[in-house]
């Protein structure tokens, strides 16, 4: 049996594609001001190549909803998206310090290495060290996941404010694979993250594959999560012990680096 082709803007009416296109110019600029942590409306304007004027007409729509908040005369996150986050860590921070821990993971796995956080009730790559295998298991930059579904996104959701998984739980668990868990296996799995630090799933949003990740904390709450991905057929017992330890390593080398950096 074929699967459709999926519909781009072109197959869609002329309204529908506009709408597409001003829903993606939104979502970058929203992305851009969580990447710097705290970024000048004519910044943004220069980075994205938009109009001054759209720029402020997407901020802000962004504020009414509380997804920016202005500081000053710059933008950042607002209170909608970063209660109990880790706000005071930019990805870009984040980023920085987790990219030689990840390449640890990368090198002692011989894995795929993330880190992630959390926008809204969607778990985020920001980066990855890739695998050296032929075979390999990646989460590009930029992919957004369900928080309910794979263990970056599930720790993200363990550590989260209840509303946020109320929100989640509220809607309807979209089965990816057959692996993705129901409404019950979700409630039931997360006491037990918040009690090890850890999560792994099994081909919850790619079949055959196997991930771990634990958290990153701060002291306004977590900040985001560290990962390991890969096929089954090389993630084994053995491996699974040794990665979670390894992976509580790199969490703690990424915390220690965030308390002693005190840029913004």
């Amino acid at each position: 049996m074929r699967t459709p082709a999926p519909t781009t803007a072109r197959d869609r009416p002329p309204e529908e594609a506009a709408e597409d296109t001003s829903f993606a110019r939104g979502l970058r600029l929203l992305l851009m001001v969580a990447d710097r942590g705290e970024i000048r409306a004519d910044v943004l304007s220069a980075l994205l190549e938009m109009p001054l004027s759209t720029v402020y007409r997407y901020l802000r729509t962004l504020a009414d909803f509380g997804f920016v908040d202005r500081h000053g005369g710059q933008f950042r996150l607002g209170p909608k998206l970063l209660i109990g986050t880790g706000a005071n860590v930019s990805s870009e921070r984040l980023i920085r310090h987790a990219d030689a821990p990840l390449r640890m993971l990368a090198h002692e796995t011989g894995e795929t290495a993330a880190v992630v956080r959390r926008t809204g009730l969607s778990s985020i790559c920001l980066h990855q060290i890739e695998s050296d295998a032929p075979l390999r298991v990646t989460l590009e930059p930029g992919e957004m996941s369900p928080l309910y579904a794979g263990a970056p996104g599930r720790v993200l959701l363990a550590f989260a404010p209840s509303e946020v998984l109320d929100e989640v739980l509220a809607q309807d668990l979209i089965r990816i694979t057959d692996a993705t868990p129901t409404e019950d296996e979700l409630r039931d799995g997360l006491g037990g993250i918040v009690m090890t630090g850890m999560a792994t799933s099994e081909g919850e949003l790619i079949e055959g594959s196997v991930a771990m990740a634990a958290p990153v904390f701060r002291e306004d709450g977590i900040v985001g999560a560290v990962a390991v991905i890969g096929p089954a057929f090389r993630c084994g017992e053995a491996w699974r012990t040794r990665t979670g330890r390894l992976l509580q390593e790199a969490s703690r080398a990424i915390n220690a680096a965030l308390a002693e950096d005190r840029t913004p």
